[in-house]
């Protein structure tokens, strides 16, 4: 009897298998006529009639992704529910019209899968979703994302891109780190001055070909004359951070050893390297400080991603079992309105990314905190399905805690570190950052430190003000000026 319910049950699961929706997904050989190995992901929508240009891990909408070898040109793969998915498996969709979007990831290096240059994609599709679960969906991915144009040059705005053997050495293929150099106006009317390098880094999802073509100077800090250098951190699994990690490579070396050396040749620096950036920005400029102190000489850090991992957006990683409910069952957000109503959940956004897998910005905290797996892509923080943490990649996180680095390395950092951070954020930031924030100010008051911390009305966004960004530059400003009264002690 056992053997007999036990091959009914086999029998149903094949059949199950065999008859769930699926699609066929191919790509012509007029956009690409060699094999194809990686990961195809789709992307569907019931709204948005370009589905794949939506926000993965902030708005919610179905996405699959399988990986692939070797498929030739003509050639269709199959999609169905043996692939990653969000937030359910095809043959489980809810019934109704999609538009629907396969990209083909070729993971030339452009940072978001749904617009790197090189990936093929077809143009929306619309299908409709029924009870025939014998449907097969077939769509040719008959386009081709274009390179980006060149960089336009202007008087003001220039393009660096600086080859890096280190991370040429760790990704086995050339690599450079890229940046838009914009001068100020003295830097033609005062041919033999120099100037001071103020490095801006922008928030996840930033260009710095944002850049290009603009003609006008770079804006003064607070009455200085500056030199500013704009970098976005893009690489292919998110925001490098500009820091060494066992998935991007050592960003941080390559901007400090390479990148730096090379811009301070090329161009009429004086020696003085000031830092600021928001978001991500914000994270990586008081990384870069705390790692790099003698390379640096101050950072505004705004609105930085969690900077003590103790409240990693409401996540304890050291102390809760699970990164998707807290010990009241209750979702952690990664994303709210105004600091308070929910938006999008930590189990949205993983499982999303986890289908997406790679490039977003949960999955870019696992390419810079986490150690490589197995496959090749960074190891979760968290399972992926349960949410349950695992402790051996919290081990791996906590040396980019910079909050517990400075707790532990605070005697030999504070005579570099003192007076040279500052850090604002809004009251009701949009990602709950300002905890971490806070927490972090407990931390160094505790220390007798003199880190300068600024909290402001506004959300993520709105934070930005008139005042809020002068006050900021005011703090460079001044630290710019006790440079260059050192520097001119020390020349006596």
């Amino acid at each position: 009897m056992k053997k007999i319910h036990l091959t009914f049950l086999l029998s149903s699961l094949f059949v199950f298998t065999t008859y769930s929706q699926q699609f066929k997904a191919s790509y012509a050989p007029s956009v690409f006529d060699k094999p194809f190995t990686g990961h195809v992901v789709v992307y569907m929508s019931k709204e948005n009639k370009e589905p794949k240009s939506g926000m993965v891990g902030l708005e919610s909408f179905p996405v699959f992704s399988v990986a692939v070898e070797n498929v030739k040109a003509g050639e269709s793969i199959t999609i169905d529910d043996n692939a990653n998915s969000y937030p359910t498996v095809l043959s489980d969709m809810e019934r109704g019209d999609y538009y629907v979007q396969i990209v083909w990831d070729r993971n030339l290096g452009g940072r978001s899968i749904a617009e790197s240059p090189g990936n093929l994609f077809n143009p929306s599709e619309r299908i409709s979703i029924t009870k025939d679960t014998k449907k097969v969906f077939s769509i040719t991915a008959s386009e081709i994302i274009p390179e980006l144009p060149d960089f336009k040059e202007t008087e003001f705005v220039k393009e660096l891109k600086v080859p890096s053997t280190l991370l040429t050495k760790f990704q086995g293929k050339p690599m450079t780190v890229d940046a838009a150099v914009i001068l100020p106006k003295e830097y033609y009317t005062e041919p033999n001055r120099k100037f001071p390098v103020l490095f801006t880094v922008s928030g996840y999802g930033g260009d710095y070909r944002r850049y290009s073509g603009t003609e006008k100077p770079s804006p003064e800090m607070d009455s200085i004359a500056v030199i500013k250098v704009f970098l976005d951190g893009n690489c292919a699994l998110g925001h490098s951070v500009y820091a060494n990690s066992a998935n991007n490579g050592p960003w941080g070396d390559a901007l400090t050893k390479e990148f730096i050396p090379l811009l301070e040749k090329n161009y009429r620096a004086n020696g003085a390297r000031l830092i600021t950036g928001h978001s991500s920005g914000g994270w990586t400029v008081l990384w870069l400080q705390t790692q790099y102190p003698k390379v640096f000489d101050a950072c505004w850090s705004s609105a930085p991603d969690p900077v003590d991992f103790r409240v990693f957006q409401r996540i304890n990683i050291y102390k809760d079992k699970n990164a998707y409910y807290d010990k009241d069952g209750k979702q952690f957000m990664v994303a709210t309105v105004a600091g308070y109503f929910p938006w999008a959940s930590a189990k949205m956004a993983y499982q999303m990314e986890n289908a997406v897998y790679r490039g977003e910005q949960m999955r870019s905290f696992d390419a810079v905190f986490s150690q490589k797996g197995t496959n090749g892509l960074p190891v979760g923080i968290c399972n992926s399905q349960t949410g349950v943490i695992n402790p051996e990649v919290v081990t791996h996180w906590k040396k980019y805690d910079i909050a517990l680095n400075l707790k532990n390395d605070w005697d030999v950092l504070k005579s570099e570190l003192n007076g040279k951070v500052r850090i604002s954020i809004g009251t009701r930031d949009n990602f709950l950052l300002h905890y971490a924030v806070q927490s972090l100010e407990e931390q160094m008051k505790a220390l007798n430190s003199t880190f300068e911390f600024a909290y402001y009305p506004g959300d993520h966004f709105t934070v930005w003000t008139p005042e809020y960004e002068k006050e900021g530059m005011q703090f460079l400003k001044q630290k710019y000026v006790e440079w260059m009264a050192t520097s001119a002690t020390e020349k006596k």
